[in-house]
């Protein structure tokens, strides 16, 4: 009976312990509080977008020739009308030249023939002079005044002569100015093919080759972006827009949209998406943006301040979150009512209250009506 009576204590104490041992443990999680702040609907880039520049002109020849200049350095700065490159004219210069002295000599014919034709005129009034006091004859009078019209025509014709010249001049000019390459506006020197004494040569029809110089006006940038054809109809045209980059991470950009595209791209075995332009409000300085950045959008629908939200990852299916109770030290789902959403923040209409905090992360399967929560300040950190 002692043994007995000893036996029987040292067993309960040993179930309890088991007991205690054994019995499910509260699962850690993170909670966040629900507070106001700022929601919004936005419509993102389905794939990266790039960064491109407002103007870029890959610059060729449309004749070939030998550089015979090179005036410029890859990323130099270029003024409009500057010249980068100058082909072999010796030829063309010689063309130039020839033109321009026939178009001299034209001008001095012109001139001999024009005091011609005025001569003959004097001579012409002065037989009508004499012949009003019956000192020349008629016939003398006609010839002389037949005269005077032919060297007049004469003179006319020298003008044509003149602008023909004038024309011959100009297109041999044109000609030269063919072989010599121009920056159509300012900006910078991206990238050169060809170098002193090479041949360069124009594109064939169909046959894509380098261009001499790829010029970048870096002034005005923006961003082409192709978005789900289900959002198009919701951008319009000025809408404000966040851009972001990946070189400048955590770093947004303000901008507005500038362009949608007027068709909507089909391209094989991806979905089917509208280009959009979102042009930079103003770059901070310091911050220097290359052409063929990766960039992403994000176009501003509609905007609330000062409205209750949460994660949108703490929202389950069936618009459930699980609350907190701190007496009770249980989650408990509960049903609310949502407005405006995306994918950081989601407003809550109905359901939740300023201050009260809820699951933001944890395997929900795993959760039951009355599971026990560990605090806030025991929580492990998420990794």
């Amino acid at each position: 009976m002692r043994k007995l009576l000893i036996l029987v204590p040292a067993l309960a104490v040993l179930g309890l312990l088991l007991w205690w041992w054994s019995r499910p443990q509260p699962l850690p999680v993170r909670l966040v509080t629900v507070e106001k702040g700022t929601v919004e609907t936005l419509v993102a880039n389905t794939r990266a977008g790039t960064l491109k520049s407002c103007r870029r002109s890959r610059l060729s020849f449309n004749l070939g020739g030998q550089v015979t200049e090179l005036l410029i350095d890859e990323g130099q700065r270029v003024q409009a009308g500057e010249v980068l490159l100058r082909l072999r004219q010796d030829d063309r210069q010689a063309r130039v030249a020839e033109a321009r002295s026939r178009l001299a000599g034209q001008r001095n014919a012109r001139e001999q023939r024009c005091q011609q034709a005025q001569l003959n005129r004097r001579d012409l009034e002065r037989l009508r002079h004499l012949a009003e006091r019956k000192l020349a004859a008629a016939d003398q009078l006609d010839q002389a005044e037949t005269r005077a019209n032919l060297a007049q025509l004469v003179c006319d014709a020298s003008d044509v002569l003149i602008h023909e010249a004038e024309a011959q001049l100009a297109l041999q000019q044109s000609l030269l100015d063919q072989a010599t390459l121009r920056a159509p506006f300012a900006g910078i020197v991206a990238q050169i093919n060809g170098e002193l004494g090479e041949y360069v040569t124009p594109s064939p029809p169909g046959i894509p080759t380098p261009p001499a110089v790829d010029l970048i006006d870096d002034s005005c940038l923006y961003v082409e972006a192709p978005i789900d054809e289900v959002d198009a109809a919701r951008v319009a045209l000025d809408m404000p827009a966040r851009i972001s980059l990946d070189a400048f991470r955590n770093r947004h950009f303000e901008g507005r949209v500038s362009r949608i595209a007027p068709f909507v791209r089909d391209l094989e075995k991806q979905a089917r998406t509208v280009d959009v332009e979102v042009q930079f409000d103003g770059v901070p300085s310091g911050v220097t943006l290359l052409t063929g950045y990766s960039a992403d959008v994000e176009i501003l629908l509609q905007h609330k301040d000062e409205v209750l939200r949460i994660p949108t990852e703490t929202l389950f299916e069936g618009r459930r979150v699980y609350r907190y109770d701190a007496e009770a030290g249980v989650l408990r789902e509960t049903k609310v009512k949502t407005g405006l959403g995306n994918w950081r923040w989601t407003e809550i209409t109905a359901g939740l209250e300023p201050g009260q905090r809820i699951l933001s992360s944890l395997d929900v399967e795993k959760l039951a009506d009355g599971l026990a929560v560990v605090p806030e300040e025991a929580v492990e950190p998420e990794p």
